[in-house]
């Protein structure tokens, strides 16, 4: 009875086995990879009016459109502003502003958005200040949203006689979920017959993978690579009607990405970073009392007696670093460059060094990868 039961439960752990040898250690989503086109944010914009400020609003003598804004809201409220007396007007408790937020992808009715609020006139300070209802249009003049609510700026300013303490910017703020989405975009993504999946970095090696990835998994053909930055996929029939379904499916499956060759470095912090892939090629660098030697010594290896093998050459690749040193030896042959960084290392080199040191190897042709300087 043991035996029977034991059976399942060790072809279970071989297949997770097996499984977990397949995928790589470094593998990544498609999610994590790519966007799915046309599926985004949408910026809106709107333009009103904070009010209930402390004398730190507009100043009606050099914002002409602010007393403007004011009377042409009372006059929509029904309030009776005669034209002779516009220019008599003074607000120091109102302040003109522009609205930002941004409408995410499927947003339905009701839903509710953050919003920016940013001051157009000379106002001091949105300092409690409250936005009047302001709609927010979309690039196409639709009304897509309405903001309203109290401003929470994130700062203060305290001034006294001689000096004053001022945080943060107080003409700008924030009002989280102070918009209501009024108007729903169009949405038949459901009904779509194919998907394009726009990688968020070009290379064509991991738009290929990504590719060989979605058919191995579908058991036929049904994605594309249209570009290093674009792979096309069909919806197959028995995700008709529901495509949502159907990028859940692939959306999970994880690719090992590919980069370029490079190397960043950053002067003002001495910070050097560089991926697996950056290598080095013949050189010899003498950076100070500071010497580098790079071998790599072809060394033969030799079958068992009487096995049939036959004697092949073996590279067996030296790098140290010395101080003090007089002569170089030199082989040409690649090596990685993280090895000589960690040769570089161990003796205490500093990154400022190290930043010379990769520049030169850069300038001389030794160093196959992109250098960026930030």
């Amino acid at each position: 009875m043991r035996s029977i039961l034991a059976r399942p439960v060790l072809w279970m752990l071989t297949a997770m086995l097996v499984f977990a040898q397949a995928v790589p250690a470094d593998a990544v989503r498609i999610k994590d990879l790519t966007q799915i086109r046309g599926v985004r944010t949408n910026q809106l914009i709107g333009f009103g009016l904070v009010i209930g400020l402390t004398n730190t609003g507009d100043g009606a003598t050099n914002v002409f459109f602010s007393l403007q804004t004011v009377v042409n809201m009372l006059r929509k409220l029904g309030i009776t502003v005669p034209d002779a007396q516009v220019n008599q007007l003074r607000f120091k408790n109102v302040a003109t502003v522009m609205v930002t937020a941004d409408l995410p992808a499927f947003a339905k009715q009701g839903d509710r958005l953050d919003i920016l609020v940013s001051s157009v006139g000379d106002a001091k300070s949105l300092q409690g200040g409250t936005l009047l209802m302001t709609p927010l249009k979309g690039p196409d003049g639709e009304i897509y949203a309405v903001a309203q609510g109290p401003l929470s700026i994130g700062g203060f300013a305290v001034q006294g006689a001689s000096r004053g303490i001022q945080k943060n910017h107080l003409t700008v703020g924030r009002i989280v979920s102070g918009a209501l989405v009024e108007k729903e975009l169009p949405n038949s993504f459901n009904m779509k017959d194919e998907i394009f999946l726009t990688l968020k970095r070009t290379d064509f090696t991991t738009a290929e993978r990504i590719t060989n990835k979605i058919n191995d998994n579908l058991r036929d053909v049904y994605a594309q690579t249209m570009d290093g930055r674009t792979v096309k996929v069909k919806v197959p029939g028995f995700y008709k009607d529901n495509t949502s379904m159907f990028v859940h499916t692939i959306e999970g499956l994880e690719v090992q990405p590919d980069a370029i060759a490079k190397v960043i470095v950053d002067e003002r912090t001495g910070t050097v970073v560089m991926g697996e892939n950056v290598k080095i090629s013949t050189v010899a660098v003498a950076h100070g009392a500071l010497f580098i030697q790079i071998k790599e010594e072809p060394l033969p290896s030799q079958p068992e007696p009487l096995s049939g093998g036959q004697t092949v050459v073996v590279p067996r690749t030296r790098i140290s670093v010395e101080e003090g040193q007089d002569k170089l030896l030199i082989i040409p042959k690649a090596v990685k460059l993280g090895e000589v960084v960690n040769a570089l290392n161990a003796i205490g080199v500093t990154p400022r060094d190290l930043i010379s040191i990769l520049q030169a190897i850069k300038a001389a042709g030794a160093l196959h990868a992109e250098l960026e300087l930030i």
